[in-house]
């Protein structure tokens, strides 16, 4: 009930503060749980995530950082948010995701580099699609990056690509490891250029 309160809440503020957001190819979408993969672009593009894609509800890491004001925790657990350390981020990352795709109605978002300052991708993932069998689906934004040009109502868009499954019987060596990776890079490249064949995403953090 709360979490589809607040990202209700998220979207009819896009709507009225942004302007309706252009999303593509939804037929795309898994009716089973999934997990959604992008890259991370701004602070504010797994709300858009959230809020486009109700009534389905996920289960978000979050740097534990976050977690530290009691009151802003509490609110991220209501969420589905659940902390990591970074630094030292441990088994549970792993085991955790899986748990909620085979015992719950949440699906999982992650994005595979981590940060917004990062294009490198993880192996995370891989492994969470390989040991859930849930089938990994990659989506892009493109739209404001800062709140400066949300409030402008620079015009938003999500793409939706076509579901990639990892064989539970895969090994996942380094090889197989880095063809799982190229899939992903290959496909937020192809819904990029469905969007706009000139976008190029400028990390204006750095």
């Amino acid at each position: 009930m709360f979490y589809s309160f607040i990202f209700s809440f998220a979207k009819g503020l896009i709507r009225v503060c942004n302007g309706k957001v252009d999303v593509m190819n939804t037929d795309r979408i898994p009716e089973e749980n999934y997990i959604l993969v992008a890259p991370h672009r701004t602070w504010f593009d797994m709300i858009y995530f959230a809020a486009i894609l109700l009534p389905r509800q996920f289960y978000f890491i979050a740097k534990k950082e976050l977690f530290k004001n009691p009151i802003l925790g509490r609110f991220l657990t209501k969420l589905n948010v659940e902390p990591v350390d970074r630094n030292n981020p441990g088994i549970s990352v792993i085991k955790r995701p899986v748990k909620i795709l085979r015992k719950t109605q949440l699906s999982v978002l992650i994005f595979p580099s981590g940060t917004r300052h990062s294009t490198k991708l993880k192996g995370g993932a891989a492994m969470i699609a390989k040991m859930s069998g849930a089938p990994l689906l990659p989506v892009v934004y493109q739209g404001p990056l800062s709140l400066k040009s949300f409030f402008k109502r620079q015009k938003a868009h999500i793409n939706f690509g076509d579901p990639i499954y990892v064989d539970k019987n895969l090994k996942l060596n380094d090889d197989n490891q880095a063809i799982v990776e190229k899939q992903m890079s290959d496909a937020f490249k192809k819904l990029d250029n469905e969007i706009n064949p000139d976008y190029v995403y400028i990390d204006n953090a750095k």
